[in-house]
């Protein structure tokens, strides 16, 4: 997954560039192969410290080695002279692969600015070749901020959906893997894993034979139309120990070369998009039709062996989009294919879309067996839907993983379906979905209803109001539209239910002379396209955009109760939603929604129960979000450098490959502190930090403090152990009152060790760590207050419906 550290480094690279390669697909190509050939070196410097020897820059070509690029004293001219040779010669090395010559061949510096391309090695020096993804990260993260990935529909596949994909699947060492839009090869390489770990034993040692090898090398295809994403691919493919890898540019749909290449698992997450006049594909396809998602997905499933399976992502208009292509491929899967839905929750693919996806679960033998399709619900993926991604605590995926594997070994063994309860959705007869001819794929068409216990009567959101107005946006070419004091909104200046900053306002003219409509103040705004779900309850008047309704309410109506439960409908709004690219749902939609209606006056009391509840959490939160712990400096206390009062700092271990786990007993800490690839129980790999240890980032200056085994991940970190006049919880808070500012290229470790540290007596420094940790103890009973509050607010909403927690959240 992107991190903020390889952004910001990406978006410095090009700055850097802009001013002398001014063509953004330059910036890529030089970009791309700066990472190449500093990765490479970052090889043979790992393979130096296993105890075997350079291969990339040795002979006449270890003159060029990044170390010497990069040393100091080194000219500014004499810089230049030596990269821009090391590109031309590149492509003549015999040390490097066929695939990395192809790379380097025609390449060349296109400027000669020695202050230039200084900046810009010390930005890509920041990077360190510890795990492959990175160098597909960086890549697709420049065509995402450069456009190509967004215009194509291509949107880079979360790490942790492509590995629960593959263990679902569970591809042996015997099978063919297919990926026929592979992008980075991510889903060869978590099959390639997989496989891995599946034939290691509880030693480590690996079980495959030269000839399993031998197979899986010849085994694993990916095509793709992107020469820039086969070239990663086949990089990608070779640093997991490809020599030769099976990566072809490849235009699956248009192209009939290798039509009969068939595959036991295939896994895929193909462009959503279709060109303008859409795709024009060859005459072989059982479906008819022009849309990529329709014909990938039909390609998948006829490319499948007699006993093949595939997971496939897909949007929302492949589930229930009524054209007749859908319906088609829709019915074929049922009769043929499908066994199972997972439905993902939007925001998935953030930051790239908030498109509304699903995975297919397909198998050519055991679909014919049974007359069930399986419906899953995923509302938390383990991270949250904002642009950033952060980790979160609620991930449902475990859980589906195990409902799936339950569900497909009763297929297996024709165990009956009678007694499976998933607690994430429901197994439907595949007769129910043919029954209206239109084969809908979305999981809660299918629920079983059940007798609604509100205790007011159920009144459409149309009932309730005395119109909904649609939005629209001014010219933006007419100057005098944009000049007046009418605040204009999209659902971007929405903060919450209660919140807008207007960053645009319109005139009289431009509410005469467009679609956008003036909502007064007292009503409701629903985004219900781009931002999809938001809600805005108007106290000033506001004008909206075509991506929002307004509801101007009836007599009798609170519009902060209709806020709060229609919150509460936003899951539905999600599964209901429509389109390829931009979700959305229907005015008429919004307008049939149900919600409980009591009098004005209990509306009123409830709306007074959520507030006072929202202001508990107004308070805790500021506590959470404006709380840094501090330790004030007495100047009587000794002053020292960092490293005279550290111990050596511990080597890292390496961890065997086939030792991550997801469910493992130790943390892997990495440079961004969190755990990567799972966890282990190697104990072989393991630190015992029992006693307390403080983990520095070396290039992200992060610190954290960890009192217990854990491993070592190869991402740059520093473990360090105190002397023993510093206790290390102490250095950690002071590491956190006085950071370490990130300095560009000299950020390294040596920084650490150079910084000044006050070190007051041991007696002291205990009081000081009692003193934050009880502080530490407070903000964290505000995070259990803030989580406390949302729950009785829920319950709050929950008694207007009659039921002990509202509808969208009874799944589970």
């Amino acid at each position: 997954m992107l991190d903020a550290a390889t952004r910001r480094r990406i978006d410095t690279a090009r700055d850097i560039l802009v001013g002398k390669v001014p063509d953004p697909k330059s910036q890529v190509e030089q970009i791309t192969i700066a990472l190449i050939y500093k990765f490479m070196d970052d090889m043979d410097a790992e393979a130096e410290e296993l105890g075997g020897e350079r291969a990339f820059f040795a002979g006449e070509f270890a003159g060029y080695g990044w170390a010497r690029l990069m040393r100091p004293g080194l000219g500014g001219h004499e810089t230049l002279t030596l990269y821009a040779d090391a590109l031309a010669r590149m492509a003549e090395n015999p040390g490097i692969p066929p695939l990395f010559r192809a790379i380097f061949t025609n390449a060349y510096l296109p400027f000669r600015d020695p202050e230039t391309l200084r900046a810009f090695l010390k930005v890509i020096d920041e990077f360190r070749y510890d795990h492959s993804e990175r160098l597909g990260d960086a890549f697709e993260y420049l065509l995402s901020v450069l456009g190509a990935q967004g215009a194509a529909g291509q949107f880079r596949t979360p790490r942790h959906l492509i590995d629960f994909m593959v263990e679902v699947l569970d591809p042996k060492k015997d099978e063919r893997v297919l990926d026929p839009a592979c992008g980075t090869a991510g889903f060869l390489i978590s099959s390639y894993r997989h496989i891995r770990t599946a034939n290691t034993d509880a030693h480590g040692h690996d079980r495959l034979s030269p000839d399993d090898r031998a197979r899986l090398a010849a085994n694993f295809t990916g095509y793709d139309i992107s020469p820039d994403m086969v070239r990663l691919s086949l990089v990608n493919m070779y640093l997991h120990g490809f020599v030769a890898p099976r990566i072809f540019e490849y235009d699956t749909l248009t192209s009939q070369d290798r039509w009969h290449e068939w595959a036991d698992v295939i896994l895929a997450n193909p462009p959503f998009m279709s060109p303008k006049g859409g795709i024009r594909p060859h005459n072989r396809f059982a479906v008819n039709s022009k849309r990529s998602e329709v014909l990938f997905v039909a390609y998948i499933a006829e490319h499948l062996t007699p006993g093949g399976r595939a997971g496939v992502i897909v949007p929302e208009g492949v589930i229930f989009q009524s054209q007749r292509a859908y319906t088609q491929l829709r019915k074929q899967m049922v009769a043929e294919y499908l066994l199972a839905v997972v439905s993902l929750p939007a925001g998935v693919f953030q930051p790239y879309s908030g498109v509304k996806t699903s995975i297919l679960i397909l198998d050519k033998a055991l679909a014919r067996q049974t007359d069930h399709i399986a419906f899953f619900s995923v509302a938390h993926d383990g991270y949250d839907l904002g642009a950033q991604r952060r980790p979160i605590a609620a991930n449902d995926l475990p859980q589906a993983r195990a409902e799936l594997a339950d569900y497909l070994g009763r297929l297996r063994t024709a165990a009956p379906l009678a007694d499976f309860r998933p607690t994430l959705g429901r197994v439907v007869e595949k007769a129910r979905l043919a029954a209206d001819g239109d084969y809908n794929l979305s999981g809660e068409r299918y629920r079983e209803g059940r007798p609604q216990r509100a205790k007011w009567p159920l009144v459409a959101v149309r009932d309730v109001c005395d119109a909904i107005l649609s939005g629209g946006t001014p010219s933006t070419k007419n100057e005098a539209y944009w000049q007046g004091a009418i605040p204009w909104i999209t659902s971007a200046d929405i903060v919450d239910i209660k919140t807008a900053r207007p960053r645009r306002y319109i005139t009289e003219a431009a509410i005469q002379e467009s679609a956008t409509n003036l909502i007064a103040k007292g009503n409701v705004i629903v985004v219900t396209r781009v931002g999809l779900g938001k809600l805005f309850r108007n106290d000033f008047d506001v004008c909206i955009s075509q991506d929002s309704q307004g509801l101007i309410l009836k007599e009798g109506v609170s519009a902060d109760y209709l806020v709060y439960v229609l919150k509460d409908k936003v899951e539905e709004f999600k599964t209901v939603s429509q389109g390829s690219t931009i979700q959305g749902v229907t005015k008429k939609q919004l307008a049939d929604i149900h919600i409980p209606l009591p009098p004005l006056e209990v509306q009123r009391e409830i709306v007074a129960e959520i507030e006072g509840y929202r202001r508990v959490m107004d308070g805790a939160r500021a506590v959470i979000d404006n709380y840094r712990p501090h330790i004030p400096v007495d100047p009587a206390w000794p002053v020292v450098a960092l490293g005279d009062a550290i111990k050596t700092v511990i080597p890292p271990i390496k961890i065997l490959a086939g030792n991550f786990k997801n469910d493992g007993k130790y943390p892997v800490i990495d440079q961004s502190q969190k755990a990567i690839a799972g966890r282990t129980d190697d104990e072989n790999a393991l630190i015992d930090g029992c006693k307390g240890m403080v983990i520095f980032g070396d290039h992200t200056c992060t610190v954290k403090f960890i009192a217990e085994k854990f491993a070592q991940g190869a991402d740059g970190i520093k473990i360090i152990m105190t002397e023993e006049k510093l206790n290390p919880k102490f250095l950690y808070y002071y590491l956190l009152s006085y950071p370490i500012t990130p300095d560009g290229y000299k950020r390294h470790f040596g920084n650490l060790k150079e910084t000044s540290i006050a070190v007051p007596p041991l007696a002291t420094q205990q009081t000081i760590v009692a003193e934050l940790e009880a502080e530490q103890a407070l903000v964290a009973a505000n995070r259990e207050l803030v989580e406390r509050m949302e729950g009785k607010i829920r319950a709050a909403v929950g008694r207007v419906w009659g039921e002990d927690s509202p509808p969208c959240r009874r799944r589970k």
